[in-house]
């Protein structure tokens, strides 16, 4: 095993891969990674399997053309082709989710991204593609949107595992711990064994700089570009401590068996290339967190990341003034939030209609050949 990826699991963070396709799959490379990077799970986004489908068309061509022969419309095509890769992914992981108990060796697929805004349409969503797949090491990606938090309580309290996706502030993290606490509640009420629900809280990072480097550089004054870069590991660091302080309450506490929804620092790749490439992995160490990483970091990571420890215990302080200096400069928290949270649902959006017009196309292609024949 890599040293420094072995340094890091043995810190306590869970290191997870954003990414996944039938090729890295059908190759080998999902176990490869598994054994000498210290992949614990896999993540999955709209975007991810636009790119995997799209990209990598010969690798899907003949269950595309079966779709098609049967008569599967591109929504039930991509159904289908999604759940077979993610169940063959867990089928991969199964040692691993064993041999921690199910903490990890978890992969997720996500509910449309359509119904980011309707909270029964993903209650059924997610209720169609846990039974779809039926593996019990499955996390169903659910939005951290003001619907979405309903949906997420409902959803765990059918005993769904949950990877709440789509987190930029603070605020918004509190509401998704409390939607999974009073998920857990009904869970118990219903006569299930909340010690079989685990969750994760995906709080994304590098999109928080991109946003607010931009507005400080407008500003262009030597202060407001001082605090560019800080902005993220910042936020993420006060996710951290608001995850403590929920573990602490006394909600929380009356909960026997309840698994900890486990924070998950997503968006981990660097988008500036003025910024380490590992910056996003290694400035947010802490026991008990994950991090999911596109395939460039953990590579990053692993050829040239020096590990310095935990670098999150104890900065809230820190980073509180961090976002008051932000502040200062006019920039306000809960509007940038927003607007990243409404910008990350219609990317997503917009990569499943790619995705669509992709599967439609191939579709009729494969039809106009059959009847061709």
């Amino acid at each position: 095993m890599n040293k420094v990826l072995k340094k890091l699991t043995e810190a306590g963070v869970s290191i997870w891969l954003d990414d996944l396709s039938r090729h890295r799959i059908d190759s080998g490379n999902l176990a490869e990674y598994i054994d000498k990077y210290a992949v614990k799970g896999v993540t999955t986004n709209p975007s991810i399997f636009h790119s995997a489908i799209a990209n990598g068309s010969s690798d899907y061509a003949n269950q595309i053309k079966q779709c098609a022969e049967n008569g599967l419309n591109a929504d039930a095509t991509i159904r289908l082709i999604t759940t077979d890769d993610v169940r063959s992914a867990c089928d991969i992981f199964a040692p691993v989710y064993h041999s921690s108990s199910g903490v990890d060796g978890r992969v997720s697929i996500e509910v449309d991204p359509r119904l980011a805004h309707d909270a029964e349409g993903t209650i059924a969503s997610a209720q169609d593609l846990w039974a779809l797949v039926d593996r019990p090491n499955l996390f169903i990606k659910i939005p951290a949107t003001k619907a979405g938090l309903p949906a997420i309580t409902q959803v765990i309290a059918r005993g769904i595992s949950v990877n709440v996706t789509l987190i930029f502030s603070v605020d918004r993290y509190k509401e998704v711990m409390d939607a999974y606490t009073s998920g857990l509640e009904l869970a118990e009420k219903n006569g299930i064994d909340i010690s079989t629900i685990e969750s994760v809280a995906s709080f994304f990072v590098s999109r928080v700089d991109t946003d607010i480097d931009s507005k400080l550089t407008l500003l262009g004054t030597p202060s407001a570009l001082a605090l560019r870069g800080q902005a993220a590991i910042a936020n993420a660091r006060l996710a951290w401590q608001a995850h403590q302080d929920h573990l602490a309450s006394p909600k929380w506490q009356s909960l026997k068996g309840a698994k900890i929804q486990r924070p998950l620092w997503a968006s981990t790749g660097v988008k500036d290339p003025a910024y380490p490439d590992t910056r996003y992995v290694l400035d947010l160490v802490a026991p008990g967190c994950v991090n999911t990483m596109p395939e460039s970091t953990l590579l990053a990571v692993a050829d040239h990341g020096t590990f310095i420890g935990d670098t999150v215990s104890g900065t809230a302080a820190a980073s509180t003034n961090v976002w008051a200096e932000l502040a200062h400069h006019g920039i306000d928290q809960q509007l940038v939030c927003e607007s990243l949270e409404a910008d990350g649902v219609a990317k997503f959006a917009t990569a499943w209609t790619e995705l669509l017009e992709s599967v439609s196309n191939a579709l009729a292609v494969s039809i106009d050949e059959e009847s061709a024949n």
